[in-house]
């Protein structure tokens, strides 16, 4: 008996060579340094940064048409030591925050209403899907009636583009948990809540993660839409500003701010999926 299993697998082995197949090898996962990734994920925007550099220096890119990067440089220097940046960037923060939190929270709860109760779906879904392919933008002046010029306004504008990615990633989500497990924590006698709490919302993680980036995303958005408002303080306003005296400088860095926004939404999302959710790394690094 000892002896017939490795006999076995010789046959076995010479019969596969002899049909022309290959012996399978195992891939052996190769950690990458955590340093090259920072590497490779800084070449893009130092190549762009180098293209922009180049055309300023050469003449290609001028400064009414757009400051170089020193210049730009400067004017940070300049709006950082009056203290028109942090009291522009605290305004803009303040009003993203808001409008995302109630954005994603309005998303969440009506995503997991009609998601997980057919009732909610057959009440709620099609007025939010009709509601859903009105473009946020097309509701800036209904809104600039009904609140005025107020921070209400703009947040509320936030709050609404904000909420639908939410809505429909939560939705889909909660449609895709396990019936089976769920019928089955009912019969332990969990309430509707407790079911939603230990079994669907932690099932949709995934979904509720890849809406609240988007959410995240569209804040930014919306935020420079919001800031159109006749703003007297924010990023916008600092734009509104600059406009008006051409200076090419200052809405540079405006705009990259409105980008650095963007990406530090993301790096947090980014972040919490590694908390919450630690086997996709593994899954990733499978995949290399």
């Amino acid at each position: 008996m000892t002896t017939a299993a490795p006999e076995r697998t010789t046959d076995e082995t010479r019969l596969a060579l002899d049909a022309g197949l290959v012996t399978p090898h195992t891939r052996r996962q190769r950690p990458r340094p955590r340093a090259l990734a920072v590497i490779l994920r800084t070449l893009g925007p130092l190549a762009l940064l180098g293209g922009w550099a180049l055309a300023s220096a050469t003449g290609a890119l001028t400064q009414d048409v757009l400051a170089s990067p020193a210049q730009v440089a400067e004017a940070v220097g300049e709006l950082w030591g009056n203290g028109q940046l942090t009291d522009a960037l605290g305004v803009s923060l303040t009003r993203a925050g808001l409008g995302l939190l109630v954005g994603a929270t309005t998303g969440l709860v009506l995503g997991v209403v009609t998601g997980f109760t057919r009732l909610g779906e057959e009440l709620l879904d099609s007025a939010i899907q009709v509601l859903r392919t009105v473009p946020f933008l097309a509701l800036v002046p209904l809104f600039m009636v009904w609140f005025g010029i107020t921070e209400t306004a703009k947040v509320a504008l936030i709050g609404v583009a904000t909420s639908f990615p939410m809505y429909v990633s939560a939705s889909g989500g909660v449609r895709n948990t396990d019936r089976k497990l769920v019928e089955a924590m009912r019969s332990f006698g969990l309430g509707r809540w407790a079911i939603v709490r230990t079994v669907v919302l932690p099932g949709a993680l995934p979904a509720l993660l890849s809406g609240l980036r988007l959410s995240m995303t569209l804040s930014v958005i919306a935020l420079i839409a919001a800031e159109e408002i006749n703003s007297t303080e924010g990023i916008g306003y600092l734009m509104a500003q600059a406009q008006n005296y051409s200076r090419t400088d200052i809405l540079a860095v405006c705009i990259l701010i409105y980008g650095l926004l963007g990406l530090t939404a993301d790096a947090v999302v980014r972040v919490l999926e590694r908390l919450l959710m630690p086997w996709r790394q593994a899954v990733q690094g499978a995949a290399r």
